[in-house]
């Protein structure tokens, strides 16, 4: 097996990694040509092969756009693609100086977050947290599911940022960029040491999760929820079980998901779906049905994202979409293009959460109709800031000592 290099001068990037998803595109706008694209990619040997990718969604593994050289995997005549192994989850430390994380987006309501966690074993394939994986010099493709960076130290950084002179509290929010709750949480238990420092402090919170492990930590949460202190958002992206497992492997079940908003719900946490991403084409007929079946397990509350195709993230989904489900390859991008002002994603702030155009205003307007007719998003009640415990000067947290 060889693995030529080719300079950034001879191959730029996007044409390096991305140039065979770029002509396959191309090719399955062609009357039913949606096979001859797959066929393309297939034969390009850009594609992890399928016994090293179980359980993973991502089907390519391109170099990170910050990398010098690019690095094409194709069998040489001797047979040594056998000797690869299957990708396994990997967790290395990281520590970081700070652990609260600033924004000043007009596009999202919180101004602070914490990321547990870098990279999710959860592997949705339209996650748009996939790019920053190219920061560590790693792919945004199957290396953002199975190597992941935990930060251990995370309570006692909170901690101390909390302590500091001055600080002001608001609600953090946990879950909005890698899922805290992905399955390495159970080992690391990193969230849960987070959760008793906030507790401590009497700290705002709100969470968004794809997972059931959520509810290991109800005895803090219901605790702060009976203070105003903290929310639980589920994202539910389906109810169909079958698209889930190829879309979103390794997080929870659509039926899992609903069952912890009920859990949540039951003991007292205010608890809201999250339908997000809604993917045009694909999942958008489900949205009546999921806002229905999340207001029956007890949510008060709802939103939506449509589908977001950042920088790698887009030919890692049309990959997916064309190994998956080919025969709607063409209807799926020609709506999401039509919310992105013709292209496959559009940042601007204002537009790059719910689109513009006719077909994101007709989703906008169906979300609205069914949430007011179940009564979601009746009354927000904002966490209470109040109650926060100022650190006293010169005392140390024994809890984390």
């Amino acid at each position: 097996m060889k693995t030529p290099i080719r300079r950034p001068a001879e191959m730029p990037w996007e044409r390096a990694r991305m140039e065979q998803i770029t002509r396959a595109d191309i090719a399955a706008f062609g009357a039913g040509r949606a096979e001859m694209a797959n066929a393309m990619i297939e034969q390009s040997g850009i594609r992890v092969r399928p016994e090293r990718n179980r359980g993973r969604a991502a089907g390519i593994n391109p170099s990170g756009r910050f990398e010098p050289v690019s690095r094409d995997v194709f069998d040489d005549g001797w047979n040594s693609f056998e000797d690869l192994p299957p990708f396994k989850t990997d967790v290395q430390v990281e520590k970081p100086r700070t652990i609260i994380t600033r924004n000043e987006s007009p596009d999202i309501s919180f101004d602070r977050s914490i990321n547990p966690y870098r990279g999710c074993e959860h592997g949705c394939v339209y996650c748009f947290a996939r790019p920053t994986h190219s920061y560590m010099g790693l792919s945004a493709g199957v290396d953002f599911e199975s190597k992941l960076f935990a930060k251990p130290d995370a309570a006692k950084l909170l901690d101390k940022e909390l302590s500091k002179e001055g600080y002001q509290p608001r609600t953090i929010a946990i879950g909005t960029n890698t899922d805290p709750y992905q399955p390495v949480e159970k080992r690391w238990r990193i969230m849960r040491e987070i959760l008793e420092v906030l507790e401590a402090r009497n700290h705002p919170v709100g969470i968004v999760t794809k997972s059931a492990l959520v509810t290991r930590d109800i005895d803090i949460l219901a605790r702060m929820a009976e203070k105003g202190l903290a929310k639980v958002a589920l994202s539910v992206t389906t109810l169909d079980r079958k698209l889930a497992r190829t879309m979103e492997p390794r997080a929870a079940t659509p039926t899992r998901r609903l069952e912890t908003i009920r859990e949540l719900s039951d003991a007292g946490i205010p608890t809201s779906v999250m339908v997000a991403p809604i993917i045009p084409g694909l999942t958008d007929p489900e949205i009546e049905r999921i806002l229905d079946a999340a207001r029956a397990a007890g949510a008060l509350d709802a939103g939506y994202v449509i589908l977001r195709l950042p920088l790698e993230v887009s030919p890692i989904f049309k990959d997916w979409l064309l190994r998956h489900y080919p025969d709607r390859y063409r209807h799926v991008m020609s709506l999401v293009r039509s919310m992105r002002d013709g292209k496959d994603y559009d940042a601007e702030w204002g537009k790059r959460m719910k689109g513009s155009g006719p077909y994101a205003w007709q989703i906008g307007r169906r979300f609205e109709i069914a949430a007011r007719r179940l009564g979601l998003n009746a009354r927000k009640t904002p966490l209470r800031t109040d109650l926060f415990v100022q650190a006293k000067k010169g005392a140390e947290q024994l809890m984390l000592l």
